[in-house]
């Protein structure tokens, strides 16, 4: 059961909702990082999190950077540090809008 706060979320912006957990047919940087060809973008940013925190590379002093090593500096723009607040949209930006 989907706690009240989501519920109202989920039913009040159902095409936003939608957008987070459609599947997408992935970029070829992505598809080598996560070894599947479609996720959705709220499913990839879980996997990516995970990545960092199995990886365990958070800076130990600032809990809100996150330092890339190679393979994670390919799916984000090359950058050898990340500010936790643009990583969700460092990996929304390998979901396109799609056109309807």
């Amino acid at each position: 059961m989907l706690p009240q706060k989501l519920r109202k979320a989920v039913a009040d912006n159902p095409k936003k909702v939608a957008d987070l957990i459609d599947l997408h047919n992935l970029p070829s940087t992505l598809r080598e990082f996560l070894g599947q060809s479609q996720s959705s973008p709220l499913s990839c940013f879980i996997r990516v999190w995970s990545y960092i925190k199995t990886n365990n590379l958070q800076d130990p002093n600032d809990k809100n950077v996150v330092k890339c090593d190679d393979k994670l500096k390919s799916i984000l723009l090359g950058k050898s540090k990340v500010e936790l607040a643009e990583l969700p949209y460092l990996v929304k930006l390998h979901f396109p809008k799609q056109s309807k």
